[in-house]
This record gives C-alpha cells, structure tokens and sequence, in this order.
C-alpha cells in the first residue's frame, strides 16, 4: 500500500517549525512517521518508506508532497490531505512526470599510495546537457526509457544545509517529461522507493500523470 500525502503549511506554520533549510525540512517531514528501521537497516541504507517533494510557497504558505509505504500520523502544525494509491495507478505505459534529482556520478577509479584500486569520489553535474544524458541513460535501470525531446530541465541549484555539524552540499535538478514504463516491476519499485541520490532531502520523488 503506497499512501500520496500533502502537508499544506501557512506562513505562521513554517515560522513555529523554524523551517530554514532542507534538513530542518527533513527533520519536521520524517517527525511524521513512525520509525520502524533499526540501527543496522539505517547503516545499510535501507529505504525509510518515506519520500517527499518541496513544492515551495508563496505568501500564503507552503505545500510538500509526500510518498509513503504507511500513514504519516496528524501534525503538530498545517494541515494534511491524505489519499491511498490504487494499485491500478502503476498499469498505464506512459506518464508524464516531474522529479528532483541529485545528478551525479562517481569518478573514475583510482589507485591509492599502495597501488590498489579504490572508489573515486562522487561529482555533480551541473551543465543541463550533462544532467539530461545522465538521467536518459539512468532510466532503464529505473524501468523506463525517456527521450530527448520529452525531457525538460527546468532548474539546476545547488543547496547547502548544517547537519551534526558538517555542511552537506547538495546540487538538484527539477525535470519534467514523458516516460514510457519498459520494466514494470522495475518502475513500480523506482516509484516506491525513488531514484537516484538525495532522497532523504527531497529527491527522487517520482511524480506522475497517465496519459
């Protein structure tokens, strides 16, 4: 069961949230929901069941979409709209979509002062080219194909935010287009669980239309 939840905040909300920057943001998201991973699973990194999107505000406040495998429970602040996914939402062959993505690759691998072979780092694209060939080669692992002609990247920016401590550097992209499904349980699984980097702060979230 995947549950699509809107959190609509006022001015005065975000204001009592003190709501500044994407991990303060994450913090009053993931406040909604039960926590039922472990230590370990968190040390794996395994799904939190939990995605979401900023959609931003005016104002007059500020909405978030969110994504979950279980209900978020009532807020202390804003308002929130609550709808269960039918099952049959994911049989279409052909979406439009708009997602946030953290787009970035691991360089290639280096040898370190022993010789032996290690991880290079992960480097953000940031050229609109680079984004749009990165994310068109990504799909099929996500279970979808897209093409150059129905994909648009609307905005690139780079976010920064204080977590325990350390400045956490973030770089996103906003993409909009139509996808045509090429692996269904591939797809229904990027859907649930999202794609890509960044997802505990925002990205990943794949949001859909049929058509």
């Amino acid at each position: 069961m995947m549950i699509a939840s809107v959190l609509h905040l006022t001015r005065s909300d975000v204001k009592a949230l003190n709501i500044t920057d994407a991990y303060s943001l994450h913090r009053i998201v993931y406040d909604l929901f039960d926590d039922i991973r472990n230590n370990e699973e968190k040390q794996k990194s395994v799904p939190s069941g939990i995605l979401y999107a900023d959609k931003g505000g005016d104002v007059h406040g500020r909405k978030i979409l969110m994504l979950s495998n279980r209900a978020p429970n009532p807020p202390e602040h804003g308002e929130l709209c609550i709808k269960k996914i039918a099952d049959s939402f994911l049989d279409h062959p052909h979406y439009r979509f708009e997602v946030v993505v953290n787009p970035s690759k691991r360089a290639k691998l280096n040898r370190n002062e022993t010789g032996k072979k290690v991880s290079g780092k992960i480097v953000a694209l940031r050229k609109r080219e680079d984004i749009a060939t990165w994310f068109i080669e990504k799909a099929p692992q996500w279970g979808f194909s897209v093409t150059p002609e129905h994909l648009e990247i609307v905005n690139i920016a780079v976010k920064q935010f204080e977590k325990s401590g350390q400045t956490i550097t973030q770089g996103q992209a906003q993409l909009i287009g139509r996808l045509t499904v090429t692996d269904k349980a591939k797809f229904v699984q990027s859907f649930q669980n999202g794609i890509g980097r960044g997802r505990a702060f925002g990205c990943g979230l794949l949001q859909i239309i049929p058509c």
